[in-house]
């Protein structure tokens, strides 16, 4: 697979992701909904190692929606943006800035007990009340 490339609206922050994306999904938790003013948000996990920032470093703010989630977008243009920082080995990606085919598509709706009442889903997707692993 070659690089996948990101950036956000105005093109001042850009990134790679080279190899395979791990994972795909639409996000329906309120933070998610508020953050990115729909009634999802889409993202991808990387490996770490394979992300790459290729510009605008200084242009991201990092602003932090709940104890440990920080939510990196760029500060001209306020699109959400990544900048490679993760857990446990892996990258959280927005899936709307990424500029090529991730060649991977979503897997499941996550954290649908608290999706918008006004949205209905109508693929054929798995729904998980809580997010992957939850018990």
């Amino acid at each position: 697979m070659t690089a996948v490339g990101g950036s956000c609206l105005c093109g001042d922050v850009a990134w790679t992701v080279s190899g395979p994306f791990e994972l795909m999904v639409h996000c329906h938790c309120g933070r998610c909904r508020k953050a990115h003013g729909a009634a999802f948000a889409t993202g991808l996990l990387a490996a770490a190692d394979r992300f790459r920032l290729v510009r605008g470093r200084e242009r991201i703010v990092r602003y932090e929606s709940s104890a440990g989630t920080v939510r990196p977008f760029c500060g001209r243009c306020g699109s959400a943006v990544s900048e490679g920082e993760g857990r446990r080995g892996l990258v959280a990606v927005p899936a709307g800035p990424i500029d090529d085919d991730p060649g991977v598509r979503p897997s499941a709706h996550i954290f649908v007990a608290s999706k918008g009442s006004w949205f209905d889903i109508t693929d054929d997707l798995p729904q998980l009340a809580e997010g992957p692993g939850a018990r």
